[in-house]
C-alpha cells in the first residue's frame, strides 16, 4: 500500500482497509481464478485492482493493473486471455489520499538476479520511510510511493543465493503489518508478519495451492480451506510441493481487531474464528453492558447487521430493517459543500419510515469514528418519525489512530478521544449512547479476558497499546515530513 496519509474522507466516516491479496499456482487459466478471488475480496479495496500471471512455457510475466473495480476490468475474455499461465497473483486496494495513481497499483514487479519477482502486499510498514531513505542514499531508484516497493528493493539488494532467502532477508528488516503473496519464475510464496496482524489463508483446489486474504475468496472458487498462514511464516509452493520456513518465533496470531469488527466479510473465518459469530456475540455482550428501553433494534447496514441481531435476541426486542442500504450507489466522493456531503449519506442509506414511525429506536453500528455519519443517520431516523433514537457501537471507543494499513483520522479527529460521553450524546443528537467494552470485545472474539501482558488482538485503536515500534511516526514527530516524490500522477 502507499505510505500512510493523515487525510481522511469525511463523506464515509469509515476506517478504510488498504487491500486484499490472492495467489494461485498450478491451475490452467490461473488469471481467471485470480479474478474470481479478487471479486470476493472487493470489499477490502475498491479503488484499484491488478493481476500478474506467469507463463512457464513462454517464460514471461504479464501484468494488468487498473484503477477501479474488478468487475470493470477483469470480465472481458480478451483481457484475461492476455494473462496466460498456470500461476497468478492479484491485488485489490484502497488508497489513502495522495497514494492513488497507477504507479502504486499492485502487483508490483521487478527484474532481479535470477529472474523476475511480482509482489502483492496487504498492510503497512512502520519503518518504510526510514528504509526508503537508506535505500535511496545507496542508489536505489523507486518507481512508486508504495511501502511495498521497499520490500522489493530490499530483496533485490540482498546477497542471499535464492529468491526465497532474499525475501526472508527483507522480512527481517521491515516492521509493521503485512500479509503478502509473491511469485517468481517457478515459485508461489505466501508470508505473514511476525505478529499475524494481517490475515492470510491457504487453500487447495484440484491440486492447485491458493493464498488469499480471507476464506470467502476460497469459497468463491470452490476451494478447500487448509489453514491460516502462521505469524512469521513463509510458505513456498514449487513443483516439489509445499515447504515452510520461519523467519520469526512461532506465536499465536495477534490479529487486527477491526478484521472481526468491520473489515472482513461476515462469511469469512480468520484464525479459526467465524467473523459472523464474533460480530453476533459483540451484539449480545453490548446488550448486556448497555441495555435500553426501546421498541425496535435497527442495524446500520451492512456491517451492523450481525451485532444488531445479537442485541435483539439478548433483550428480546424485535430486529427490523429500519434503514435500507442502496447497494448500487457507487463510491462516495468528497463533496465541496456540507449540503452535498449530507446527500452522500442518503445516497447509501434510506430510512424505512414504516418501521421507524412512532417507535423508540436503537441503532447498532460497527463503530463510531468521527461521528459525522452517525449524526446524519440519527437525524434521518428521527425525521422518519422515530420518537427516540438510541445509538450503540459494537466496538469500544476509538481513541487512537492506526499505522498498520487502515486509513483512520489522527487522534484529535476521533470523537471518543476528545469528548466525554455526555458531549458525544449531544453531538450525535441521540437519547443515549453506548460502546462495547474492551473486555466485551475479547469475550466476543476469543471467549476470554484480555491478557494485558500480551494482548491476543491488535487493539491499539482502543488502548493505545501498539504491538510494534512506530519508527516512521516517531521520526516524523521530531522532523519535517518531506515529500516522497516530485512526480504527480495525472
Amino acid at each position: 500500500m502507499s505510505f500512510p496519509s493523515l487525510t481522511y474522507d469525511p463523506a464515509t466516516d469509515r476506517p478504510q482497509e488498504e487491500c486484499g491479496v490472492f495467489g494461485v499456482r498450478r491451475v490452467a487459466d490461473a488469471s481467471v481464478l485470480a479474478a474470481f478471488g479478487l471479486h470476493a475480496l472487493q470489499h477490502r479495496g475498491q479503488e484499484a485492482c491488478g493481476i500478474t500471471s506467469y507463463d512457464r512455457e513462454k517464460g514471461r510475466f504479464t501484468t494488468e493493473r487498473h484503477l477501479g473495480l474488478v468487475g470493470e476490468h477483469f470480465t472481458e475474455p480478451k483481457r484475461l486471455e492476455r494473462l496466460t499461465g498456470d500461476m497468478a497473483i492479484g491485488h485489490v486496494r484502497y488508497s489513502t489520499s495522495g497514494g492513488s495513481g497507477m504507479r502504486n497499483v499492485q502487483p508490483l514487479y521487478a527484474d532481479v538476479r535470477g529472474g523476475g519477482i511480482a509482489l502483492a502486499h496487504n498492510g503497512n510498514l512502520t519503518n518504510a520511510r526510514m528504509l526508503r531513505e537508506e535505500l535511496v542514499a545507496g542508489g536505489a531508484i523507486f518507481q512508486s510511493t508504495s511501502d511495498s516497493e521497499v520490500i522489493l528493493q530490499l530483496a533485490a539488494r540482498s546477497k542471499q543465493p535464492d529468491s526465497v532467502e532474499r525475501l526472508i532477508s527483507a522480512f527481517t528488516q521491515i516492521e509493521g503489518a503485512f500479509a503478502l503473496v509473491a511469485m517468481t519464475n517457478d515459485l508461489l510464496i505466501g508470508a505473514r508478519d511476525p505478529l499475524g496482524i494481517r490475515p492470510l489463508v491457504m487453500g487447495e483446489l484440484d491440486g492447485a495451492t491458493i493464498f488469499a486474504s480471507e476464506t470467502c475468496a476460497l469459497d468463491m472458487i470452490g476451494a478447500r480451506y487448509i489453514r491460516d498462514i502462521e505469524p512469521g511464516e513463509v510458505v513456498i509452493v514449487s513443483d516439489k510441493g509445499l515447504e515452510t520456513r520461519r523467519y520469526a518465533p512461532a506465536r499465536p496470531a495477534k490479529t487486527c481487531a477491526f478484521e472481526y469488527i468491520y473489515f472482513a466479510r461476515p462469511d469469512s473465518v480468520i484464525d479459526g474464528i467465524s467473523v459472523y459469530e464474533a460480530r453476533k456475540r459483540m451484539g449480545i455482550r453490548l446488550a448486556q453492558e448497555c441495555p435500553a428501553d426501546i421498541d425496535v433494534v435497527v442495524p446500520v447496514p451492512d456491517s451492523g447487521m450481525a451485532a444488531a441481531l445479537g442485541f435483539s435476541e439478548e433483550i428480546g426486542k424485535p430486529f427490523d430493517l429500519g434503514i435500507i442500504r442502496a447497494h448500487f450507489a457507487g463510491r462516495t466522493f468528497i463533496q465541496p459543500t456540507q449540503a452535498k456531503r449530507d446527500l452522500g449519506v442518503r445516497r447509501k442509506h434510506s430510512a424505512n419510515a414504516s418501521v421507524l414511525r412512532g417507535k423508540k429506536v436503537l441503532l447498532v453500528d460497527d463503530s463510531i469514528v468521527r461521528g459525522t455519519t452517525s449524526k446524519k443517520i440519527v437525524r434521518m431516523v428521527r425525521e422518519a418519525g422515530a420518537t427516540e433514537v438510541h445509538f450503540r457501537s459494537a466496538c469500544p471507543p476509538i481513541t487512537h489512530p492506526d499505522f498498520y494499513g487502515i486509513d483512520m483520522p489522527m487522534r484529535e479527529e476521533l470523537m471518543a478521544a476528545s469528548h466525554e460521553p455526555d458531549k458525544m450524546i449531544e453531538m450525535l443528537e441521540c437519547e443515549s449512547l453506548g460502546f462495547l467494552s474492551v473486555e466485551g470485545l475479547y469475550w466476543a472474539v476469543h471467549g476470554e479476558a484480555r491478557n494485558p501482558e500480551s494482548p491476543q488482538l491488535a487493539d491499539h485503536y482502543f488502548t493505545g497499546d501498539y504491538p510494534t515500534r512506530l519508527v516512521d511516526h516517531d521520526r516524523a514527530a521530531s522532523s519535517k515530513d518531506e515529500q516522497l516524490s516530485l512526480l504527480v500522477d495525472a
